[in-house]
């Protein structure tokens, strides 16, 4: 199995040129990248209100989600872009785009020395990086996105049950992200992480799942009786999440976040038996 040295798109053994990115690849095409991108210099300062700091050497590039950048240094340029190198792949990275929900462009970050550019999310919360090798692709809930290096792929994925895309909290649309490099998604309160054996399996709140390997099978599942589902406070699905690989979790959805900011809403954070039965029919973020 090959992958491009450029953007990481499985391609043939013995392939001169990446049929994704056009790119020509080394003699030695049917093994790993023999140059991985340069890794970034960040850290990621702050609590449930982080920041992502990256320090960019000359020349070096990130593409980011728009309106994530908190700040930069006036060394580093921006250009805000459609992805992909042809207009047919820019079309389709918009279409992915618009399908996910976010904005049709993408905001590109380059220095022309040293400099400093800052990403946070839109609401309290965690940041995660994933340094992603060649071929490796990570599935994440809409609107994690915050930024990513330029060898990183991002699109668009399916999922594959009809169950899971009504009742998963996720819909029926995920973010896929294939390395190489470095991606970095936020999502809310604190984020609790598995590293899931071949058949293990873990059951989780519909709506709080943040990211997981594509290795991973995601379903849903009834939560127990009907008593239980009408009168438990946690709806009547919950996700089931199967190994082998790695998933994160995130301890705050950003619809339990409205509903407990909501004017004249009562206490707890239980779902009574009308809110269940809506839950049915809507997902959270």
């Amino acid at each position: 199995m090959a992958f491009c040295i450029h953007c990481g798109t499985q391609i043939a053994d013995g392939s001169r040129f990446c049929p994704s990115c056009g790119q020509a690849q080394s003699p030695a095409a049917g093994a790993a990248p023999a140059e991985p991108p340069a890794r970034l210099d960040y850290t990621i300062q702050g609590d449930n209100l982080q920041v992502a700091r990256v320090r960019l050497q000359a020349g070096q590039e990130l593409y980011a989600e728009a309106g994530k950048m908190v700040y930069k240094t006036a060394n580093v340029h921006w250009d805000t872009r459609m992805s992909g190198s042809t207009l047919g792949e820019k079309l389709m990275g918009a279409l992915r785009r618009t399908v996910t929900g976010e904005s049709l462009f993408l905001t590109y970050f380059r220095a022309d020395g040293a400099g400093e550019v800052g990403f946070a999310g839109n609401y309290p919360g965690r940041i995660q990086v994933f340094d992603l090798p060649a071929g490796r692709s990570l599935m994440a809930q809409r609107d994690a996105f915050l930024f990513a290096q330029p060898s990183v792929q991002f699109n668009v994925a399916l999922v594959k049950k009809l169950g899971a895309g009504f009742f998963g909290g996720e819909g029926f649309i995920l973010e896929k992200f294939t390395g190489p490099g470095a991606v970095f998604i936020h999502a809310g309160g604190d984020f609790i992480e598995f590293d899931l054996a071949a058949g293990q399996m873990i059951q989780v709140d519909t709506g709080c799942i943040v990211a997981f390997d594509e290795t991973v099978d995601y379903d849903i599942q009834l939560a127990g009786g009907i008593k239980t589902a009408l009168f438990g406070g946690e709806g009547f699905f919950l996700a089931t999440l199967t190994g082998p690989g790695h998933v994160v979790i995130q301890s705050m959805t950003l619809n339990k976040l409205r509903r407990e900011l909501a004017p004249g809403r009562s206490g707890g954070d239980e779902r009574g038996p009308l809110g269940a039965l809506g839950g049915v029919f809507s997902s959270e973020d």
